[in-house]
């Protein structure tokens, strides 16, 4: 596990306060819908990457974006899950994070909107995750990598398992970003670092986790929770989290139990970063991170 360097204080210190700012307006009372639009507004970053192209695309009956920057190899693609709790998050509310992707990567990134919770629970999520994967290859278009934060990294993680078990072509690796993979939430960082983390609870994802499961599925299940589950078989995945995001200990089980079933799983934290630090683009890690991360995916 490598340690990378520690925070700009008057950057991190903007970012608590936009944080502080917006979940305090989350928490007075608005309705989903209200936070759904805030939770877009508070992360759209149309300023970041502005050279990056963006063009819509539909994929598997989804809303889908594809992130090209100048001299990409749009034949190089990656598949990007986007985090929110599975409530909320959309391609607009990560673009800033996927085109400096693009960037950094050389790859064109495509995104995807998938149907949200409670409208739509488990396993609703992750089916619109393997469908556009399958979509993909059946058109030629195979992800050469698979990527998600938060929740996101969970989609991602459990469409490569859906896919190896399918048979299907399997992408050469997997990209996680706090990845929010335990949603029985049974890891020490869940409550060790609840006072640390600025940006996200663990009495938040608890409610997220019951809103998306609702009554009838256990959060235990491999199928929701899938570093629970048969991690064999699996590509090479490189994990990035911040030292205080509660979800730490997911990814550290994560290297532990593809390492018993002789998989590779490398884990990085940036000490005192929050969940899914790098949709800030202002902090200097959020640029560490996704530069370690594009030098990473130029090598597949």
């Amino acid at each position: 596990m490598a340690e990378a360097l520690s925070s700009d204080a008057p950057a991190f210190e903007r970012v608590r306060a936009r944080i502080a700012a917006a979940t305090s307006a989350w928490a007075a009372g608005m309705t989903l819908a209200e936070i759904r639009d805030s939770f877009e507004a508070f992360l759209a970053d149309g300023e970041s990457a502005p050279e990056v192209t963006r063009t819509p695309l539909a994929r598997a009956g989804l809303p889908a974006c594809a992130f090209d920057a100048p001299g990409g190899d749009a034949a190089r693609v990656l598949l990007y899950c986007h985090g929110g709790g599975f409530q909320i998050g959309s391609i607009r509310s990560h673009a800033g994070l996927m085109a400096r992707l693009a960037a950094a990567s050389g790859m064109r990134v495509i995104g995807f909107d998938y149907r949200l919770a409670p409208e739509h629970r488990f396993p609703a999520a992750h089916d619109d995750a393997f469908a556009i994967y399958r979509a993909m290859l059946e058109a030629g278009e195979t992800p050469l990598a698979l990527m998600g934060d938060s929740a996101g990294g969970a989609l991602a993680l459990g469409t490569v398992m859906r896919a190896r078990d399918a048979g299907l072509a399997l992408p050469k690796a997997l990209v996680l970003l706090s990845p929010w993979l335990d949603l029985t939430m049974g890891g020490e960082s869940y409550s060790a670092l609840a006072d640390r983390d600025i940006f996200s609870r663990p009495e938040q994802l608890k409610a997220m986790a019951r809103t998306y499961l609702g009554r009838n599925h256990a959060p235990a299940d491999p199928a929701a929770s899938p570093v629970l589950g048969d991690l064999s078989g699996l590509p090479p995945v490189l994990v990035h989290a911040g030292g205080h995001d509660i979800t730490l200990d997911d990814s550290h089980l994560l290297a532990r139990r593809a390492a018993e079933q002789g998989g590779r799983v490398e884990v990085e934290v940036f000490p005192g970063m929050c969940h899914h630090f790098q949709v800030f683009a202002e902090l200097p890690e959020a640029a560490q991170s996704l530069t370690r991360i594009g030098d990473f995916l130029r090598g597949l």
